[in-house]
């Protein structure tokens, strides 16, 4: 990585510490440059304004969530040829992961966004909605591959058990920040990996 890609990087690192701590209209751009030990000209050769930094935050969030959740269930994948059990051990494989973080989850950019929507453009918050609908979208297509072989034993929509899994996820980062205890989120993807388990647990016959 070049110097240049290392100082934007370094930026970016210390600006989205600063948002999921404060939010964004707490964070300024003197405080991220004093970090960061450069001058204003040199933010502004990464960042023409805070827009377009919230804008590059985003989209580096959302594509390391995206390695991070492909990489999770295609390990599970490796392990089972089932959809359901696939879904499971990867539910399984994240709470794992989120355990691993003794100081918990540090927070959801995509959440911390849409408390504060009228400080970006369009453009931003369009992205934001598109990260939403990314999750909807992903752990859709998961969910009707499982209803294709186990049909559900309650009346229920793909779409909506999608966005079940990211208002999980979500709420137990709230939680587990407000409370001070990490070990809240880990439960809470526990909890949901039974549901899903018991929602598609075959009829007995």
């Amino acid at each position: 990585m070049r110097k240049g890609e290392k100082t934007r990087e370094r930026l970016m690192d210390i600006a989205e510490s600063s948002v999921l701590a404060k939010g964004f209209s707490a964070t300024s751009i003197d405080e991220i440059i004093a970090e960061a030990e450069i001058t204003k000209s040199g933010f502004f050769y990464h960042f023409k304004d805070k827009n377009e930094l919230a804008q590059a935050l985003l989209e580096r969030y959302v594509e390391r969530e995206n390695v991070l959740l492909d990489d999770l269930f295609k390990k599970a994948a490796d392990l089972h040829d089932d959809p359901l059990h696939i879904f499971l051990i990867g539910l399984k494989l994240f709470a794992d992961l989120m355990a691993d973080m003794p100081k918990g989850h540090p927070g959801c950019l995509v959440a911390t966004y849409c408390y504060h929507e009228r400080l970006y453009d369009a453009k931003v918050i369009e992205l934001n909605r598109q990260a939403v609908l990314n999750w909807r979208n992903r752990f859709s297509k998961a969910f009707q591959d499982i209803c294709d072989r186990y049909p559900p034993r309650d009346d229920v929509s793909v779409e909506a058990l999608a966005d079940m899994v990211s208002n999980t996820v979500e709420g137990a980062i709230v939680m587990s920040k407000a409370l001070k205890e990490p070990k809240v989120m880990v439960d809470q993807i526990l909890l949901l990996r039974s549901y899903i388990k018991l929602l598609f647990q075959p009829v007995p016959g």
